[in-house]
């Protein structure tokens, strides 16, 4: 809390307190007492008990009130400082391979999946006031979370991403953009984007990765796009019934020259991710790209005082009327 006084300069009536106690002290010797005691005991008998610093009192009192009255007049203000935070939100949509794969082990020593649930959950961790929905894909691609603000619910739904949720033997790209895509179609945000990230090629679905494009760029939405795996490839796991699980080399089937295609055309960027660490940079790069604007305005409301210490100022009064009138007797 703070406090200000809206009329500063009122505060020079002060001078007018010691200048009032300067003449009361001053000139009340030079009063004539309106009734003549010949001997002084009577005057004591007639006025009461009394107390040198009964007259100083009242002085002090009426000093008090009258310093309250200026400092009202000066108008003292309590003010409490607010803010008001307006954004400029951003819509994403995760689109997530989970075709076979990406049981690729080579971002050692969990497979491709894993390590990139890790990094979008990172990611989702560090946006504050987007909303962000969720798309996994293979042979066809699903929404696996709308767009959203309850980011814990969206790591749960995250967290319970696997291969074989959906028929894992194709991958269907051009399908992933376009269900991405229809989810951020009506979006009034300044920013639509999706983020896709696969390690193969488009082999499945009945809508081709750059038809899909073109018609994300129609709506607004730009596509970065994120190829994962070491080029040589990398180990897959097979369980077989009769030999038990046996690891086949699976060559990285990237489709490169595509992935920057669909970047390109809808004005987003493509990245190629070897490595663990490769993949986290690539989403804190896009982060930093596609920044949401926060505005921040900040604002005082003020309270006036200037009531309680007029009301102060009165019991101050009140009270020296009633002392007068009982305690602090006078002759006049």
């Amino acid at each position: 809390m703070m406090i200000r006084l809206a009329d500063p300069m009122l505060l020079l009536l002060l001078l007018a307190v010691p200048l009032y106690l300067y003449v009361e002290i001053r000139y009340a010797r030079r009063r004539r007492p309106a009734i003549s005691f010949p001997v002084a005991s009577l005057a004591r008998e007639a006025a009461g008990r009394t107390f040198p610093w009964k007259r100083f009192t009242k002085l002090a009192v009426r000093a008090a009130a009258l310093t309250l009255v200026v400092l009202a007049i000066a108008r003292p203000q309590a003010g409490s400082g607010q803010e008001s935070v307006i954004t400029e939100g951003i819509d994403i949509v995760l689109a997530i391979d989970v075709s076979a794969s990406m049981k690729a082990e080579d971002f050692r020593p969990r497979n491709r999946l894993e390590v990139a649930k890790e990094v979008v959950a990172d990611f989702i961790r560090g946006r504050t006031s987007d909303r962000i929905g969720m798309v996994v894909f293979a042979s066809q691609a699903f929404t696996q979370c709308p767009l959203t603000l309850d980011y814990n619910v969206l790591l749960q739904l995250l967290d319970s991403v696997h291969i074989g949720m959906i028929d894992e033997r194709s991958t269907a790209i051009g399908t992933a953009i376009a269900t991405a895509t229809n989810r951020l179609r009506e979006s009034d945000a300044d920013s639509k984007v999706i983020i896709l990230l696969t390690d193969g090629r488009n082999n499945a679905g009945e809508i081709d990765p750059v038809t899909a494009a073109r018609a994300a760029k129609a709506v607004g939405v730009k596509v970065y796009t994120i190829g994962a795996g070491t080029p040589e490839g990398g180990q897959v796991p097979i369980d077989d019934p009769v030999w038990g699980r046996r690891y086949v080399n699976v060559p990285n089937d990237l489709d490169e020259e595509t992935l920057t295609e669909i970047a390109d055309i809808t004005g987003g960027r493509y990245y190629r991710a070897k490595s663990e660490g490769m993949l986290a940079d690539v989403y804190r790069k896009i982060g930093e790209l596609e920044t949401t604007k926060i505005e921040v305005k900040h604002f005082t409301t003020y309270t006036e005082l200037a009531p309680r210490f007029i009301a102060a100022a009165l019991v101050l009064l009140v009270l020296e009327l009633l002392a007068s009138a009982f305690v602090i007797r006078s002759i006049p």
